[in-house]
């Protein structure tokens, strides 16, 4: 474009450029040669570069004393007991550069070793709740208890309910023993109903449903 062979026009848009920044382009070339196509900061250090100070104090505070931390509580220690302020990121880039924290997508995945099925119908009774529209608009939504036998997956019985509540699976459960027996446990997952996350003052996590068990 210097010597009048390209319009600015179609330069910038070769370079994806406007023709401002174009007709500037062509300016230094002009007074300064090959050289003022260069960046002036191209050799300067970035204003948002790290002191390397700053950086080596804040990793030796960390491996002090919060070697087991996550990088942003890391950063929040850094800041209010110690009078370091760092990015979030750049503690997260110092912790990891250090070993002392591994990004979630470079840990290795987690291996769960499958539960093996019981050998007899009737051993062991998977239940479970769903909430759904069931019956569409013909009536409101309501809950789904499902009793399936965890050696042959067969579905042994189904209640519906108007919620998942203790009372609720004592009332189903109390059908299905009356229909089949007594199975040998009851398989369930983390609802309320069946684990107590918190225990009581006697460290009991025992919940109604399971002392009535």
């Amino acid at each position: 474009m210097a010597d009048g062979k390209l319009k600015p026009w179609r330069a910038a848009e070769r370079l994806e450029l406007t023709t401002r920044q174009i007709r500037r382009l062509v300016a230094r070339l002009r007074e300064h040669g090959a050289a003022g196509l260069v960046s002036g900061h191209r050799s300067k250090p970035g204003n948002r570069r790290l002191d390397p100070g700053a950086a080596d104090r804040a990793l030796s505070v960390i491996r002090d004393r919060y070697a087991d931390f996550g990088p942003t509580l890391a950063c929040e220690k850094l800041w209010e007991c110690h009078g370091i302020r760092l990015a979030k990121e750049t503690v997260r880039k110092l912790m990891t550069e250090a070993g002392l924290w591994i990004p979630r997508r470079q840990r290795p995945p987690k291996v769960y070793q499958p539960r093996a099925r019981r050998a007899c119908l009737g051993e062991l009774i998977q239940i479970d709740g769903s909430d759904h529209r069931w019956f569409e608009e013909r009536a409101p939504a309501c809950t789904l208890l499902v009793y399936v036998d965890d050696a042959t997956s067969r579905l042994m019985m189904l209640h519906f309910t108007q919620t998942e509540s203790t009372f609720s699976y004592f009332e189903a459960t109390r059908a299905y023993i009356e229909r089949h027996g007594k199975p040998g446990a009851f398989y369930s997952d983390k609802a309320s109903v069946f684990r107590n996350v918190k225990p009581g003052k006697t460290g009991n996590r025992v919940t109604p449903f399971g002392r009535a068990m």
